[in-house]
């Protein structure tokens, strides 16, 4: 009796130590894990050995070097410039469109002769660099004078007011009141209009009530161009004084 006790114990024994190894390799399995040995993902990191920095891979879109892809495209070469149109090159005389409509805007459109006047002129002189619009009176006995005032029209400065006065004296007697045209050649500076312009040797104009008249100092020549109302009849010699003001005094 005793010795078959004693066997059943040393046989206990002798499983309990071949067991032991097998033990040490069993691994418990936590419910809540249960998935990452079904599929064999890896474990969540339980911090045993530390955690990676996030930041160390990830991107920051608020970080000032944080370039988008889509912006982060090579700049154009500033060699490679789009063409650009070629500037018209800049014309220093008035279309003579622009004078025929400017001339009816003065004596009316379809005055008889406007148009065989203007004609004329441009086809002797060319088309001028200004053009004066604008109206005078004036009277004489012996010695007259002309006061005058409109518009000049620049083709390169634009537009500005002048003035002028016209003193004559000769075989003169009469008034009339005119509108006035004036063609301005050669101006290249508005400013040069300002002076005295006596009358000079040219072609006269006349043509159905129209009448024009050259003048000229230096290079610059005027060639205005009037249709009078009233009567002023004889000869005289004088002329156009232009200024930036008006005035009342002729000369």
């Amino acid at each position: 009796m005793l010795k078959s006790r004693l066997l059943s114990l040393l046989a206990f024994a002798g499983l309990a130590l071949a067991s032991g190894p097998a033990a040490a390799q069993i691994t418990s399995i936590d419910p809540n894990n249960a998935d990452q040995y079904a599929t064999g993902a890896p474990a969540a990191d339980d911090g045993q050995y530390g955690e990676a920095p996030a930041e160390e891979y990830a991107v920051d879109p608020a970080a000032e070097d944080y370039v988008p892809m889509a912006e982060a495209a090579p700049a154009a070469d500033p060699a490679v410039a789009a063409p650009t149109p070629e500037m018209a090159p800049v014309r220093d005389t008035i279309p003579r469109e622009d004078i025929f409509s400017a001339a009816e805007g003065v004596f009316g459109k379809g005055a008889q002769g406007l148009a065989g006047i203007i004609e004329d002129i441009l086809r002797d002189q060319g088309e001028p660099t200004a053009y004066i619009a604008g109206q005078e009176a004036g009277g004489a006995f012996v010695v007259g004078v002309r006061y005058g005032s409109g518009t000049m029209r620049h083709q390169i400065e634009g537009d500005r007011a002048v003035y002028w006065t016209g003193p004559s004296v000769g075989f003169d007697f009469g008034a009339d009141a005119n509108k006035v045209f004036v063609l301005v050649y050669n101006l290249n500076d508005s400013q040069d209009l300002f002076r005295r312009y006596p009358a000079a040797e040219g072609r006269a104009y006349a043509l159905g009530g129209f009448t024009a008249s050259y003048l000229r100092w230096g290079d610059v020549v005027l060639i205005p161009v009037r249709l009078g109302v009233g009567l002023r009849l004889g000869v005289n010699a004088g002329y156009m004084n232009f200024t930036e003001k008006n005035r009342w005094l002729p000369f």
